[in-house]
C-alpha cells in the first residue's frame, strides 16, 4: 500500500520508529521489542541511521528483517549529511532492491563538531532537493517529510520553517511526521497553518513517552521541543526510575487519547528501541491488541 493511502483509508494510522543496535545481542533484544509492538497492528516501521550515515546499511540490515519477519511495510531515512547525489542514488538503490517501502527523507542535523550544516561537495542542501531526487528517479517510494510544531532550531522565523516545509511538500512528500511535542494545542496550531498555506497532505503526530527527566531534557534540548511545567513538576517529585516511567507514560496516553479524540490521523510512536512504554500507552487508550494488521 502507498504511505498516503493508509491515511485516507479511514483508518487509524500507528507507525513505529527504531534505529539500528550497535551489536548484534541489541538487534536481537530488539526484535523482541519489535515483536510486542505489532501486536498493536501498526501499519510501518520506520528505521533511521548514526549521525553522519554511519549506521546506513544496519538500517537497511534492521529494516529487511523486520520486513521479513512480519509482513509489515517498513521505511528509511536518509539524510543529505556526507553523501553526494551519487551516495543518495547508490542508497537509494540498494534501499529499492531490499525490499523498502518508503524513505523518511531529512536535511539531516550537523555532524558532531559542526556549528552549521554544509553539503559535501556533489551533494545537497536541502530536504526538499533530497524529495526531489526521489520523485524523480525513484517514484516507487513513498515519502515523508518531518515537520516541528515548535519550529525547527535553525529556522529564522516560524513563517520561514513552514516555507520550507511546503517546499518539501511540493517537492513530492507524501505525509509530514512532526518532532515529538507535549503541548497538544503546539501540534493543532501548527497543523491549522499547514492548511492555511495549501500544505494538505496528512501531518502525524509524533509522540515519545517520557520514561526518565534527565533522557528527556537532554532530547529536548537537541531538538528544541518544551516540556510544560507541570510534566516536570510531576517527573521531580522522584528520582527512583519505575516512578518516572509511570508519571511520564501516564501523561503521553492522556496525550494520545487526547489527539485521537480530536481526530488525527494516526500517531507515529518514537520507541527508542523499547516497547514498554509505548505498549502501556496503547493499551490505555484501548487500542486492540491484535496480530490483524491494517495492511494485506
Amino acid at each position: 500500500m502507498q504511505l498516503g493511502s493508509f491515511y485516507g483509508s479511514g483508518k487509524f494510522v500507528l507507525s513505529y520508529e527504531l534505529f539500528p543496535p550497535r551489536t548484534a545481542a541489541g538487534e536481537e533484544r530488539l526484535l523482541r521489542h519489535v515483536d510486542r509492538l505489532v501486536e498493536y497492528g501498526p501499519s510501518f516501521f520506520t528505521c533511521t541511521y548514526g549521525a553522519g550515515g554511519s549506521t546506513r546499511d544496519r538500517t537497511l540490515d534492521i529494516i529487511e528483517r523486520v520486513k521479513r519477519m512480519y509482513g509489515v511495510p517498513v521505511a528509511s531515512h536518509l539524510t543529505c549529511v556526507g553523501a553526494t547525489v551519487d551516495d543518495l542514488r547508490q542508497y537509494l538503490s540498494e534501499a529499492k532492491q531490499r525490499g523498502v517501502d518508503y524513505i523518511v527523507a531529512i536535511r539531516g542535523d550537523p555532524p558532531r563538531g559542526q556549528r552549521e550544516f554544509a553539503a559535501v561537495d556533489g551533494g545537497l542542501r536541502h530536504a526538499n532537493e533530497l524529495v526531489a531526487l526521489i520523485r524523480a528517479e525513484f517514484p516507487n517510494f513513498g515519502i515523508a517529510v518531518a515537520g516541528y510544531p515548535e519550529t525547527h532550531r535553525e529556522a529564522t522565523s516560524p513563517e520561514v520553517d513552514l516555507q520550507n516545509l511546503k517546499r518539501k511538500v511540493d517537492a513530492g512528500a507524501d505525509i509530514v511526521i512532526t518532532q515529538l511535542f507535549y503541548n497538544n494545542d503546539d501540534y493543532f496550531r501548527f497543523r491549522d497553518r499547514c492548511e492555511q498555506i495549501g500544505i494538505r497532505v496528512p501531518v502525524v503526530p509524533g509522540i515519545l513517552p517520557v520514561t526518565s527527566l534527565s533522557q528527556i531534557r537532554r532530547l529536548t534540548s537537541l531538538c528544541g521541543a518544551s516540556l510544560p511545567d507541570d510534566l516536570i513538576a510531576e517527573l521531580g517529585k522522584s528520582d527512583q526510575p519505575d516512578s518516572q516511567f509511570c508519571v511520564g507514560v501516564e501523561f503521553a496516553a492522556r496525550q494520545v487519547r487526547d489527539l485521537m479524540d480530536r481526530g488525527v490521523p494516526g500517531i507515529h510512536f518514537y520507541v527508542l528501541n523499547k516497547s514498554e512504554a509505548t505498549s502501556v500507552v496503547l493499551s490505555s487508550v484501548n487500542m486492540p491488541s491484535s496480530i490483524a494488521r491494517l495492511y494485506p
